[in-house]
């Protein structure tokens, strides 16, 4: 246990490989004679790493004690928290010999990354509020360095091996599904991944301003950032007319922040596979229970390439008379505690062309759905 670990202390350049990253977050004495606390925790991941490829600890304490260039420490801090997975925080606060001013000032920035752990003895002063937010957003506490360590380790698990641009994607972001399938695609293309910078997570949304070697131009693209969330199922309910226009389709109306009352067709995310996603939204949605046998699988699309990386899985089925008399100006539904309230409306496709019903993603899915039905 322990074999591989690296420290790199400030200013100090980091391996271009590893399996996982933690910085050591908390005041650095400013008093001779005070010893710090960091030597323990070196001590305390070698003795609990058990990940079984490379840990790297960023320490912002000089290897020889200098400290010659603030603005240089500054950047090299900013630079090593954002390529931790882990950020601990280790605050034994003394106002005298270790005050961590500079201590609350990351920990503002920091605490709800969703990659910070916090711990400080019982009787260190001036704690309180970091302590209300670290309950506030969920972060693991200890009063032991010990165990403040082994929190950071238990949430890193094994890790997992990243090298060059990839160091940049943290665990949190590294793990999740919608990340991985955008990076699978842009590695197929033969794209290069050279850096890479959290710009926001909100539940399961986030945003990653890339840096990217692309293949089949021999250039870097870097002024874009990818949203992320994961991929929706989306169903074309719809009643067959005389012709392509005259042919009835369900919609769902919703508040969205974003525009407003908008229709759209009955669909979201969730756990399972994406025809058992689509059942479920259209029941969750509309309240029409279908049987499997009734829906048909169509193409899946990116929803907003320039944007966003997730995909829309999308279905149709066909409704009876009475099915569509039952499911008109229906609801509300929708999932309440979610903040979800959708109503039921029936509008033929002519119209949806005409006024503008539903954006531009919504119609292309309509239009392909009822032309492959025809």
């Amino acid at each position: 246990m322990g074999n591989d670990v690296i420290v790199v202390h400030a200013r100090e350049e980091p391996p271009d490989r590893w399996d996982a990253a933690v910085f050591l977050a908390g005041p650095t004495p400013r008093a001779p004679g005070v010893a710090s606390w960091r030597p323990d925790a070196h001590a305390e991941l070698r003795a609990r790493w058990s990940g079984g490829g490379r840990l790297v600890v960023f320490d912002p304490e000089h290897r020889d004690g200098r400290y010659d260039d603030y603005g240089g420490q500054i950047e090299w801090e900013e630079s090593s928290l954002h390529l931790a997975d882990e950020v601990v925080f280790w605050v034994p606060r003394d106002l005298a010999t270790m005050p961590a001013f500079t201590t609350n000032v990351e920990w503002g920035m920091w605490h709800d990354s969703g990659r910070v752990v916090f711990g400080a003895p019982r009787d260190a002063p001036r704690n309180g509020y970091l302590l209300h937010y670290a309950e506030k957003s969920a972060v693991p506490t200890a009063d032991g360095l010990p165990e403040t360590v082994a929190a950071a380790l238990g949430r890193i698990g094994a890790g997992a091996a990243r090298a060059g641009g990839e160091r940049e994607i943290p665990l949190v972001l590294w793990r999740d599904a919608a990340f991985q399938r955008w990076y699978a695609g842009r590695r197929a293309a033969g794209d290069e991944l050279l850096g890479a910078r959290v710009v926001f997570r909100f539940g399961v949304c986030w945003g990653l301003h890339v840096r990217v070697r692309v293949a089949a131009e021999d250039r870097v693209k870097d002024n874009e950032i990818v949203i992320g969330r994961p991929d929706v199922s989306a169903v074309v309910l719809y009643r067959p007319g005389a012709t392509l226009d005259a042919t009835e389709v369900v919609l769902v109306r919703e508040f969205r922040s974003a525009g407003g009352a908008v229709h759209e067709l009955p669909g979201g995310s969730g756990e399972g596979r994406p025809p058992e996603v689509a059942l479920a939204e259209v029941a969750e949605e509309t309240g029409l229970e279908l049987e499997p046998g009734r829906l048909r699988a169509h193409r899946s699309r990116q929803v907003n390439a320039t944007l966003s990386a997730h995909r829309a899985h999308l279905f149709s089925a066909e409704v009876t008379a009475a099915e569509l008399d039952r499911l008109r100006g229906a609801g509300p539904y929708g999932v309440a505690e979610a903040g979800e309230r959708t109503y039921v409306e029936v509008a033929a496709f002519g119209r949806i062309r005409r006024e503008g019903l539903v954006d531009a993603a919504n119609l292309g899915m309509i239009a392909e759905a009822l032309l492959e039905a025809r």
